[in-house]
């Protein structure tokens, strides 16, 4: 049974994400295999990023705390760097 993508880690749901795209882009999938793939990599890859919204969140906070200047340079996760 597939676990529950809020119930993974970051690193869990980013590993079943990068196997999904490899079988998509080797091809190795029916039509249907591979609409359930895409169903299920787009609910990991919107759990990917709330983690990492939520990492970024605290980050600030700790930072504001300190009285540092915002964080800068981080980016949405962006699945196309698999």
């Amino acid at each position: 049974m597939t676990k529950a993508a809020n119930e993974m880690s970051f690193e869990e749901a980013l590993g079943e994400l990068e196997t999904i795209v490899n079988k998509l882009e080797q091809g190795e999938v029916s039509l249907d295999d591979a609409v359930k793939a895409y169903e299920r990599g787009t609910e990991l890859k919107q759990h990917c990023q709330k983690r990492l919204d939520d990492a970024k969140m605290r980050v600030d906070e700790i930072r504001a705390e300190k009285g540092a200047p915002e964080a800068t340079g981080t980016e949405d996760f962006d699945e196309s760097m698999l």
